[in-house]
């Protein structure tokens, strides 16, 4: 490895978060008047007016705030606009009759969805838990706490394992089908652990500890395909692998044909979903003080996964998905894998060496800045081609706002700066 190349790399990312994505967020994206965050942006960055604050929205770029003030960007704006973000999470999106975050308002915080969607709420521990580690206001970690409570009580599923994940407001589980109510998925429990590991982390509870223990062994034991540790997307409540379909209340805009049931229904896995899976799992593993061994084979498989089947080594970055056995079923490139698989690959470098995972990050990162990153104003395209032409053109919306973007440059100018030292 070269090292001007490492620090290439950088001072590459470390420009586009410092002079391009946050000022993108910090000059527009705060709602004097009603509070919250406006999230829709077109591909100018305008405001496009959409009348919607979701709670996805509001609680991942309440988290994108505080991770950047914790990591000693903005100059306090960021912890300001964190604290901005909690406000409105418990002024407007808690609810006091039942608790947990509402699913949906309008702009100026009327209830228009009132579902409990366990998506929903996992961001939202993630995003409260993150706010006291940066700002040390004890208000994150309490509501976190009282929605992990929440979560136990209402979501867990006692018989199989696991947890439900579709609820109307009073908690009462969602009716079958494209309600939700009788499917388990890799997202959810994927991003419970993320969302474990920072509650234990800001809280170091036991309580804490053990549940996030128990979710990665049953990522380990359920979600990941027994012959190639690959994630596979929806279950039944057994645990059984079930038909992906989309939902009537949806959490992104998922890229389904006509009709509920996708194509290559019960044989698909993401590649960005597994690589964001293993190094979130690194992570948490470090947050315990836990040694990967035990996990080191599986690790190791879903990072090779994606490398072989996933990093198109033409055109530059990272397919969508394709079946366990190896191969592509949707060349588009979205941009929340290509951000993952970059922080992936640079932590498999440092976990495991540079080969074959240096190649790979530098491969996503150049596709990235050349053909993702919209330099001119500051954000990431959210859907392209193989070749890196933009099919969606909007900035930012309900489900594409900074999460992805600005936590992958956090953490490759992290990582890129260790592998400097390396070499």
């Amino acid at each position: 490895m070269d090292r001007k190349q490492v620090m290439a790399c950088r001072d590459e990312a470390r420009h586009h978060l410092v002079n391009e994505l946050l000022p993108f967020w910090l000059t527009r994206c705060r709602d004097e008047k009603y509070g919250g965050f406006i999230t829709h942006f077109d591909q100018e960055g305008n405001d496009t007016g959409e009348d919607t604050k979701s709670l996805i929205a509001q609680a991942r770029c309440t988290y994108t705030f505080a991770s950047a003030h914790r990591a000693g960007y903005g100059d306090g704006a960021c912890g300001e606009f964190a604290r901005h973000g909690v406000d409105y999470l418990l002024g407007r999106l808690w609810d006091e009759a039942h608790g947990g975050f509402y699913w949906m308002t309008d702009r100026a915080g009327h209830v228009t969805e009132d579902k409990k969607i366990l998506y929903g709420q996992s961001f939202a521990i993630y995003a409260l838990a993150e706010y006291t580690l940066a700002t040390d206001d004890a208000r994150g970690l309490q509501a976190a706490q009282r929605l992990f409570e929440l979560i136990q009580t209402h979501a867990a599923d006692t018989r199989y394992g696991g947890y439900f994940e579709m609820f109307e407001r009073d908690w009462s589980l969602c009716g079958p089908g494209a309600a939700g109510g009788d499917r388990k998925t890799l997202d959810v429990h994927m991003h419970l652990m993320e969302a474990f590991t920072t509650l234990y982390e800001a809280s170091r509870r036991s309580v804490h500890r053990r549940k996030l223990l128990e979710d990665i062994a049953l990522l380990n034991d359920r979600v990941l395909h027994p012959e190639y540790r690959t994630g596979i997307p929806q279950f039944w409540p057994d645990w059984r692998v079930a038909p992906q379909i989309k939902f009537d209340v949806v959490w992104g805009w998922d890229r389904f044909p006509d009709g509920q049931q996708k194509e290559h229904a019960t044989d698909n896995t993401a590649y960005g979903h597994n690589v964001e899976l293993a190094w979130l799992l690194m992570h948490a593993l470090d947050v315990l003080e836990l040694p990967i061994d035990e996990h080191e084979e599986t690790i190791r498989k879903m990072l090779r996964h994606a490398v072989d089947n996933g990093i198109d080594r033409r055109f530059g970055g990272v397919y969508v998905e394709g079946p366990h056995a190896g191969g592509v079923y949707d060349r588009e490139k979205e941009f929340w894998q290509q951000a993952e698989v970059l922080i992936g690959m640079l932590e498999a470098v440092l976990r495991f060496g540079p080969d074959p995972f240096w190649e790979a990050y530098l491969n996503v990162h150049r596709f990235v800045f050349d053909k993702v990153i919209h330099h001119a104003v500051g954000e990431w395209w959210p859907l392209l081609t193989r070749e890196g032409q933009p099919i969606w053109t909007h900035l930012a919306h309900a489900w594409k706002i900074n999460y992805h973007t600005v936590r992958a440059m956090i953490q490759c100018i992290r990582r890129l700066k260790a592998i400097a030292q390396t070499v």
